[in-house]
């Protein structure tokens, strides 16, 4: 069963790239640093305690409250399948949602999944206007 607490940067490179399909731009393993990609989305993964961290304030589980990163995929369902497969729970269930985006009306596909730190990911896929 999926643990979000595992924290170690292996469970998060396959929770990333196994789970979600990005894939690793390039790394600095004794770093605890991965720049990862999937279409457009790029993020950089930064593991705790190794090299230079960029901490803020004390670091409490989960990660990121209030943040919501949104990440376009070309497909919903095969990451769908992966994340029941490895037993991950979604935090908001697929649904097709309508946005005002200026004068037009974008509708998409959306779930919501926490990552291992609990930070909080939109993927979504275009559904038609």
């Amino acid at each position: 069963m999926y643990d979000a607490r595992a924290g170690s940067r292996a469970f998060r490179l396959h929770f990333y790239c196994n789970l979600l399909g990005f894939s690793v731009r390039y790394s600095r393993p004794d770093e605890g640093f991965a720049y990862l990609e999937l279409g457009a989305a790029e993020l950089m993964l930064d593991q705790l305690g190794i090299g230079r961290d960029w901490v803020t304030a004390p670091l409490e589980l989960p990660l990121g409250r209030g943040v919501n990163f949104q990440i376009e995929v070309v497909a919903l369902d095969p990451v769908l399948a992966r994340l029941q497969e490895a037993g991950v729970a979604l935090f908001q269930p697929l649904e097709t949602k309508a946005y005002r985006v200026g004068d037009d009306v974008v509708r998409q596909r959306q779930f919501c999944v926490q990552d291992p730190d609990g930070y909080l990911l939109r993927l979504w896929e275009q559904a038609g206007s």
